[in-house]
């Protein structure tokens, strides 16, 4: 009985759907609560992936900086300051 009880624990921490005695799905009741609960989580999904891919240019850029010859970066920051004057 206490794994029982312990598995059903697991199934509701973890999202997945309770069955009752004779296999009918208890948890979610209804079939539009797991529709917008997906829809929900791919629309997480997709500002998680754009937010992870602004990240990724991010670190490109410091990784040339840091790796980049301190003579390269010297001749690219005046080249700067010669166009704005």
């Amino acid at each position: 009985m206490i794994a029982w009880m312990f598995t059903t624990w697991l199934r509701i921490k973890n999202g997945y759907p309770l069955d009752g005695a004779w296999g009918q799905a208890i948890y979610p009741r209804k079939n539009e609560e797991a529709m917008e609960r997906i829809k929900l989580l791919s629309q997480e999904n997709a500002q998680l992936r754009a937010e992870l891919g602004s990240i990724k240019d991010r670190l490109a850029n410091v990784e040339r900086i840091v790796t980049d010859g301190s003579v390269a970066l010297d001749r690219e920051i005046e080249a700067l300051r010669v166009t704005k004057n």
